[in-house]
């Protein structure tokens, strides 16, 4: 599924750049694929996101602490690999941010969409269990999207203080300025930890909320 909503999308490129996700959603459908179909895939694609801002976070961490550790004339590289590695975390954290949007643009107009059509049965059994599986799928996603939007919100102070440091040492790279920061690894060190935490948690909810889906239509 996921193979043919990337092509479809692809081929639905120009619709994209209309910027109306509602032309785009009523595009997908007519090739058979559905707002469930790519609620699913987005969610998919955030948790790859994710996994992708942990590893770039790390690998921040990482090079500050080799920087810190460094002894002799390879400061320049050192801070070059840094700030290479804080740009990376930067662009890692906005995939991050868009997935989501992404993700509470398309479950809104699903659920949207799911509510007004429970009016149109007229079996109140099959009515009252589409409107109970709504209600369920409401839920998790509610709680799948707290848990990404946590998560999130532990990128901004990472983020800030990697810029700070980088900021600090493009102009102050010698010894003394990596004395100055010396205090902050530590601090930095445990915001990274909570982040990579609160992402594993993220992902684990994405995991939970794409079986779940996916149980839904066999």
């Amino acid at each position: 599924m996921r193979v043919l909503l990337q092509i479809a999308s692809v081929a639905l490129g120009a619709v994209l750049l209309t910027g109306c996700q509602s032309a785009y959603y009523g595009a997908m459908e007519k090739v058979g694929i559905h707002k469930r179909d790519i609620l699913v895939d987005r969610v998919d694609d955030a948790r790859e996101a994710q996994g992708d801002a942990q590893q770039e976070f790390k690998s921040a961490l990482e090079q500050l602490d080799a920087l810190l550790n460094i002894d002799g004339g390879e400061l320049e590289q050192r801070y070059n690999a840094l700030n290479d590695d804080y740009e990376a975390s930067k662009a890692a954290a906005e995939r991050v941010n868009d997935r989501i949007e992404a993700i509470h643009d398309v479950a809104e107009a699903l659920f949207d969409e799911w509510q007004d059509e429970l009016a149109m049965y007229s079996n109140d059994a099959m009515r009252r269990q589409s409107e109970r599986s709504l209600r369920d799928t409401e839920r998790r996603y509610k709680s799948l999207l707290a848990s990404m939007e946590r998560a999130a919100a532990t990128m901004d102070p990472v983020l800030a203080k990697l810029q700070d440091n980088v900021l600090f040492l493009k102009h102050n790279l010698n010894a003394s300025a990596v004395d100055a920061i010396r205090g902050e690894y530590r601090s930095l060190e445990t915001d990274i930890a909570v982040l990579i935490k609160e992402m594993e948690a993220a992902i684990a909810e994405s995991d939970a909320f794409i079986k779940a889906m996916q149980e839904g239509q066999s």
